[in-house]
């Protein structure tokens, strides 16, 4: 698939996804380039329909950026009590309504989000539909202080580690911590790795989404736009 369709999917995807978007609403707003979508068309539909929001908040600098270009005002989550609905877009999703994300660096505040969310929705194209989570490196957010030795018992379980780059340096995330890529052929078993993941100290937070998304929406190149509830 080239670029430019994979493009309109996700816009269309994303339309799809804006459309169930209420006034009044906590809404909670991803990150990348299919929220980039999203944000466009919520924010028609704020000039032309006066959608209202009652709060928002951004797992990213960038949607928080591009929501405010459009006129809306962004929340801290703390501000928050809890969110009515997040919509994000997701590097992997499998039939199992697992996922990975955090390609564009935001796991950590994407799955804060995503926990504090009364509904969950993922937006994506069919390229990212999976029968098993793979073809796309699990990101992992480790401390500064410990990251040499996390890498190293990554290399030690197999995980085959590659440090995340940005301008030949160690990507730094919001939080000022580094990302190590897991490069894992087919992740068989998302839960397992999770707990492993969830107990090894100096591990911030991975990109392994499991039991939070309730329904995706899924553009196919046949022009279908596919909602799959959980």
């Amino acid at each position: 698939m080239d670029k430019q369709n994979q493009d309109e999917l996700k816009k269309r995807a994303a339309i799809k996804a804006a459309s169930l978007v209420r006034s009044g609403m906590k809404l909670g707003i991803g990150t990348g380039s299919t929220v980039a979508y999203l944000i466009d068309e919520l924010g028609r539909r704020k000039k032309e329909e006066h959608l209202e929001l009652a709060a928002i908040v951004t797992t990213s600098s960038r949607s928080k950026r591009q929501m405010e270009r459009w006129g809306f005002q962004v929340n801290e989550l703390a501000e928050v009590d809890q969110l009515d609905l997040t919509i994000d877009g997701a590097d992997r999703f499998a039939a199992d309504f697992s996922g990975i994300k955090g390609g564009g660096g935001a796991l950590t505040m994407e799955k804060n989000v995503a926990v504090n969310s009364k509904k969950i929705i993922w937006i994506v194209d069919e390229s990212k539909v999976v029968d098993y989570l793979s073809g796309f490196p699990l990101p992992v957010e480790v401390l500064p202080i410990s990251c040499e030795q996390n890498f190293r018992r990554f290399q030690a379980q197999g995980l085959k580690p590659t440090w995340r780059m940005a301008d030949e340096k160690r990507f730094v995330t919001h939080y000022g911590n580094y990302i190590i890529d897991l490069n894992i052929e087919r992740i068989l078993v998302p839960q397992g790795l999770a707990a492993y993941l969830d107990h090894m100290v100096g591990v911030v937070e991975h990109g392994l989404f499991i039991n939070m998304c309730d329904e995706v929406i899924i553009a196919h190149t046949n022009g279908k736009i596919e909602q799959r509830k959980k």
